[in-house]
């Protein structure tokens, strides 16, 4: 098992949109056993769908009357609406089959970030002081049979200046209920042209949080 449910990052412009969100799986009944939501501590409820083989390892592994700690890509559904689709849980402390006390969180199943971390690198599209808005083009590796996923848009909220439009951006973002929230930000470079230049010349790097957080 990797130290960390978030992998390092091994290409400078490396897209992703991976998060941990901790919370108890409701499944929308037996028949849909695979759409949900998830509860938070605070009982906020957030839309969400079980990828691949979690569904199995939920039913025999997990007590699924317990929040637990889950490896989520974020999609927006709108702007005041998170969707997320669950990949994969972070919970060591179960896998070495340690008991919990006191209904505490185990160390091993806690995060230097803290819960509802969020690591974001993609294209910035879409920036507005105002009101705080920012968008990010995330495209999708391949898949083994040679699909093609669809880049998709992530609405976040936060500041990052109109002169990093067309730059790939590595973001730390932090949940806020239905929303993202960017803790601190890196512009990498500009992005690509067709012609194999980037745009607006020399790459360009900066912050826009006052807070840093290691992915």
């Amino acid at each position: 098992m990797r130290d960390h449910p978030i992998p390092a990052v091994t290409e400078p412009l490396q897209y992703r949109a991976i998060g941990v969100v901790r919370g108890e799986f409701r499944a929308d009944s037996d028949e849909k056993s695979t759409r949900g939501q998830l509860i938070d501590a605070d009982g906020q409820a957030l839309e969400c769908v079980v990828l691949g083989r979690m569904l199995t390892l939920m039913r025999r592994h997990l007590d699924m009357s317990q929040p637990h700690l889950w490896v989520v890509y974020p999609r927006c559904r709108d702007e005041e609406h998170l969707h997320l689709q669950i990949a994969g849980i972070w919970e060591p402390s179960t896998l070495s089959r340690s008991e919990d006390s006191a209904g505490s969180v185990p160390a091993e199943d806690t995060l230097p970030e803290g819960d509802d971390y969020f690591s974001i690198r993609g294209e910035l599209i879409y920036t507005k002081s105002e009101t705080a808005d920012v968008v990010v083009k995330v495209r999708q590796q391949p898949r083994a049979d040679g699909f093609r996923p669809l880049p998709f848009k992530l609405q976040l909220k936060g500041e990052l200046g109109l002169e990093h439009l067309r730059h790939f951006v590595s973001l730390d973002v932090r949940r806020q209920g239905q929303l993202l929230q960017i803790e601190s930000s890196e512009v990498i470079a500009p992005m690509p042209t067709r012609g194999g230049k980037g745009r607006g010349g020399a790459a360009r790097r900066g912050t826009s949080s006052t807070r840093s957080v290691s992915s």
